[in-house]
């Protein structure tokens, strides 16, 4: 059974950081969010003003969630920041592969017990896994997860332990930007 139609209109906002960013983003009305099968990270196949696209929402921090919108998806469908958009969304049925990236492709590599069990979770637990990587500030801090990440999965450890989902208890790098003035 498909998962059903969520539409709801939103403000498009360009980010207050970094200047000059090509991208936008909207942050979903409660109401809408709260029709979402959870908190925390989901994808959605959709379309903004008519135009198609995929992604993955993110938490915002306050039970919501937010969509990053890139230049292609905002020029296609013919609207700019400071508008305001319909938008019509569902869950995918199937979680896509997450982006693996290279640093920690190059770490699981090097450890072939993290590896099999890396190759044997599901690709949720996969992109829980690279969010909790990738949200940290610090440079110093992405390196380490990734070594605790290696561990952890060397050991059979198939989810980020301790890892808030819906950042509204452990924001680090989640949560919607800053819209600009």
């Amino acid at each position: 059974m498909a998962n059903p139609t969520i539409r709801f209109r939103a403000r498009l906002s360009r980010p207050a950081t970094p200047s000059g960013a090509s991208w936008s983003f909207l942050v979903l009305p409660a109401a809408a969010s709260a029709k979402l099968p959870t908190r925390s990270m989901v994808t959605v196949d959709g379309t903004l003003g008519g135009a198609p696209f995929q992604a993955t929402l993110e938490p915002d921090g306050e039970g919501s969630h937010w969509l990053k919108v890139s230049k292609a998806l905002r020029e296609a469908a013919g609207v700019a920041p400071g508008e305001t958009v319909a938008l019509a969304i569902a869950p995918v049925e199937k979680e896509p592969e997450p982006k693996l990236p290279a640093d920690l492709r190059k770490a699981l590599a090097a450890n072939s017990a993290a590896k099999a069990t890396w190759a044997d979770i599901t690709p949720v637990a996969r992109r829980d896994w690279i969010h909790w990587i990738t949200s940290g500030k610090k440079a110093e801090t992405r390196v380490k997860r990734i070594d605790t990440a290696c561990d952890k999965l060397a050991a059979g450890m198939r989810r980020a332990c301790c890892f808030d989902r819906s950042g509204k208890y452990s924001r680090g790098n989640m949560g919607a930007p800053e819209a600009a003035e």
